[in-house]
């Protein structure tokens, strides 16, 4: 097997966005108001039931970071950022600006997270990876169409759904 700038550059790629996402999940967890202040923040931006999608954003974000790490299932993992970042983008960052030391914190974040996720599922795992270890492929169109149609299609359904912004927010939305 010989391993190409492209497998280093998706191995990098993978694990860095795994380790952040780990780090989220474990942060909405342990850190801070823990999963109860979690929910709570998500109940203010209109989420609810907000324990119930505190728990589920905490475990998908701790989930798809290991499985990016990995480079297993690599473009639902992909999809799984691509959901989870575009809720956020919409629920909590949208009307705050581009820029994340914007009040409120804007898109930059989010957005930047989204984008190098459908990079992902679109470059595929690379061969260090689980995925290339068990002949799993799913690259280029197909996974770029399975990271975006699951991850953008489960966060319209979440929003549609769940999201009931206050009055306020929905003004400035």
């Amino acid at each position: 097997m010989t391993t190409t700038g492209l497998d280093i550059a998706a191995l990098i790629i993978r694990v860095t966005v795994g380790a952040t996402l780990c780090a989220h999940g474990w942060n909405h967890a342990f850190g801070g108001g823990k999963l109860p202040g979690t929910a709570r923040w998500f109940e203010s931006i209109g989420i609810r039931p907000g324990r119930v999608h505190a728990l589920a954003a905490t475990l998908t974000e701790l989930c798809v970071g290991v499985l990016l790490i990995l480079g297993a299932l690599t473009p639902l993992a992909a999809a799984g950022v691509v959901g989870t970042m575009t809720v956020a983008l919409v629920a909590a960052h949208r009307r705050n600006g581009f820029f994340i030391f914007n009040p409120g914190q804007g898109v930059e974040y989010v957005l930047l997270l989204i984008l190098i996720a459908l990079g992902i599922g679109a470059m595929g795992p690379g061969r260090v990876s689980v995925d290339d270890a068990i002949g799993f492929s799913a690259e280029g169109w197909s996974g770029l169409a399975t990271a975006a149609g699951a991850g953008l299609g489960g966060a319209a359904l979440l929003l549609a759904v769940c999201w009931r912004p206050g009055k306020e927010q929905a003004r400035e939305s």
